[in-house]
């Protein structure tokens, strides 16, 4: 499967308000990747319950995500306990998005290795307006586009476990399981700093791979 780089994207892919985490979905969609290979996928099967032209966004994003895992990675997220599967979708959205990877690397982890557990409004404030300098796309967004942005950001992190919830915003230490380290990895083991380990943590995680 395709693996996306690490360095920042020239400009922001921002689509992923289109669709928060959707956990059973994805999942679902990594098993049809898996057991239908070439086969077209009904997307309706995937996402329920939706009119047609949601479900076409939704699809898209789900999809671009699935698509940036591994075999491997994609095999946990179709078929492991809950909390792998969450691990697994949160690494795909931090592969397609790279505005959500560097807040997290770069405000939550910076944080935590700071002993620091609490997100605030001026942290993602800050985030933001510091990216605005070398990505435009930030400054021309509507007020209500940014606003959408900075929501679905949130939800996601609350969803993948990484802040207690949008309210609070209390940043949540993270426990993995050693299968989805080692499949991370193999992969790219910087991949592993999205999920708020410390670098001595992450010298450790390569001899796993």
């Amino acid at each position: 499967m395709r693996k996306m780089p690490m360095d920042s994207e020239e400009k922001y892919r921002l689509s992923f308000t289109g669709a928060s985490l959707m956990l059973p979905e994805m999942a679902a969609l990594a098993h049809a990747f898996l057991t239908q290979k070439d086969q077209a996928i009904d997307k309706a099967a995937i996402i329920k319950g939706q009119k047609a032209k949601t479900i076409n966004v939704q699809f898209r994003e789900l999809r671009l995500r699935v698509e940036a895992l591994t075999t491997k990675q994609m095999e946990i997220l179709a078929s492991s306990d809950t909390a792998s599967q969450r691990h697994i979708a949160l690494l795909s959205v931090c592969k397609a998005y790279s505005f959500i990877r560097e807040f997290v690397v770069e405000v939550l982890r910076e944080k935590v290795q700071g002993f620091d557990y609490q997100l605030s409004e001026g942290d993602y404030i800050a985030f933001s307006r510091r990216k605005s300098l070398d990505h435009p796309e930030l400054e021309n967004l509507t007020e209500k586009s940014a606003i959408k942005i900075k929501q679905v950001t949130l939800k996601i992190l609350e969803q993948t476990g990484l802040i207690d919830n949008i309210k609070s915003k209390r940043i949540s230490p993270q426990l993995i399981d050693r299968a989805v380290v080692r499949a991370i990895a193999e992969d790219n083991a910087d991949w592993l700093k999205i999920f708020l380990i410390s670098d001595r943590e992450l010298d450790a995680s390569n001899s796993i791979a």
